[in-house]
């Protein structure tokens, strides 16, 4: 009897481990999308080129790149699904835009290199929840 109500939950069990275990960038993925898509925003790997989009998501990487005098501020934001470049012509520094900030952007996809990219988006700095 006592073995019968095991395996009953074992199915639980390993459930429970396996989420337990589950890569955390994958859980952090998943919410990610799930929070865009709550915000109506679209998922970045249903941008196309051309298209007027809003994505939701959090910057990954935010760097300067003094080009030929003009420089850029770009900023890696990642929604789960996949990433788009932010490019800022001719800013140095925005405050708020830094690496593990959350942000909701919106503007016409560029491609640029093969990597979508949105230039002098309008940007929300959303608050942590």
């Amino acid at each position: 009897m006592g073995s019968a109500g095991m395996s009953g939950s074992g199915g639980y069990w390993r459930r429970m481990v396996r989420r337990l275990t589950s890569d955390v960038s994958e859980l952090d993925a998943d919410d990610l999308s799930r929070k865009a898509e709550a915000q109506g925003a679209v998922k970045a790997c249903d941008c196309r080129s051309g298209e007027e989009v809003t994505v939701l998501g959090r910057l990954r990487s935010v760097e300067l790149c003094p080009r030929d005098a003009v420089a850029t501020l770009e900023a890696e934001l990642y929604d789960g699904t996949e990433g788009v470049t932010l490019v800022w012509l001719g800013r140095r520094r925005i405050p708020g835009i830094e690496p593990g900030r959350t942000i909701k952007a919106r503007g016409r996809i560029a491609v640029r290199d093969g990597r979508k990219v949105l230039y002098n988006p309008y940007y929300e700095l959303q608050t942590t929840s």
